[in-house]
């Protein structure tokens, strides 16, 4: 039987509270070592839940010379701590992953299950100070096991800094990024393994850091998300400002075209358009395109409604 440091009588390694599945994966050599902090301050804090000094809660602030000694602020800055260290983490492990499946994946790992599993494998639990007529419902909490860890977290970044705790966390999260990155693409109807490499490949940017052949140019990798080539000016995109601020101001725009006789020809017409908003034109436009037309008719109104539209230089790819 393991004890509390408030004298109360805990089993060693208590089962998570079901709910959300934990991601486990497999430690042959076991978890890496739980590092020691070195304040002696600092450590007590991190043991310490807000329950054990039953300060009130409703307080803005604390007194400069009467901090409060409980774990929550620890807690709330391990958070941080933790998310800044798993989202490098997936960078490095999975450079070419996108924010969406990236933000999943993250989730997952510092999910409140998985991080009271970990709490739980290293007995931190068994140290928390708390009153003693909440210990038994506090320490089978998941969340407060998830809490506990965060607060560990917060307690060795303030101790010893940042590379201290990547030092600790990339080695036991490195698994653990690895079953959620399976389950992830699961979960879009992707096989658990891709069939390429996550590596993002090598791009040389100019000649004297390329491998090759000396006088070769060096070109970015092509792929399928290369954009392609420049096909539309730059102003193309005066319509839809147009259209968002007439929105904004629950105005409608009437496009009326008159007739273009005698310009462009059969197979290239040219086109001529009047914004009409309440009965008034704000602008006129013409073009080979209704589209085109539109957007110099736009251009023309964001100007009487007083909209500053930034110039910049093209082309651009639409």
């Amino acid at each position: 039987m393991g004890s509390l440091a408030n004298g109360i009588g805990l089993p060693r390694g208590p089962t998570v509270p079901n709910g959300r599945v934990p991601l486990k994966p497999e430690f042959h050599d076991g978890l890496p070592p739980l590092p020691e902090i070195h304040s002696e301050a600092l450590r007590l804090q991190v043991f310490t839940h807000r329950s054990f000094y039953a300060r009130p809660t409703h307080v803005f602030e604390d007194m400069p010379d009467d901090p409060s000694p409980d774990n929550e602020s620890l807690e709330h800055l391990g958070d941080t701590v933790l998310s800044l260290v798993v989202t490098g983490l997936l960078r490095d492990v999975y450079p070419c992953l996108r924010v969406g499946p990236s933000t999943k994946i993250r989730a997952l790992v510092v999910g409140n299950p998985t991080l009271a599993w970990i709490s739980v494998q290293y007995r931190l639990p068994e140290r928390l100070r708390m009153h003693p007529a909440q210990a038994i419902t506090l320490c089978a909490s998941a969340n407060i096991q998830a809490d506990l860890f965060e607060s560990f977290v917060g307690g060795l970044y303030l101790d010893q800094g940042l590379e201290a705790v990547k030092k600790w966390l990339h080695p036991l999260l490195r698994p653990f990024l690895a079953i959620a990155y399976r389950t992830v693409r699961v979960q879009h109807g992707l096989p658990p393994e891709p069939s390429y490499s996550t590596m993002a490949p090598p791009y040389y940017p100019d000649k004297a850091s390329t491998p090759h052949a000396i006088g070769a140019t060096a070109q970015p990798p092509q792929t399928w998300s290369t954009p392609p080539p420049p096909r539309m000016p730059a102003s193309i995109g005066h319509l839809s400002l147009f259209n968002q601020h007439l929105q904004q101001q629950c105005k409608n725009v009437e496009w009326v075209y008159s007739d273009s006789a005698g310009e462009g020809t059969k197979t290239t017409p040219i086109w001529v358009v009047r914004a009409m908003v309440d009965g008034v034109c704000l602008g006129r436009g013409r073009g080979s395109t209704k589209k085109a037309a539109r957007n110099e008719a736009a251009k023309e109104g964001l100007v009487k409604l007083g909209i500053a539209v930034p110039q910049l230089e093209g082309p651009f790819p639409v």
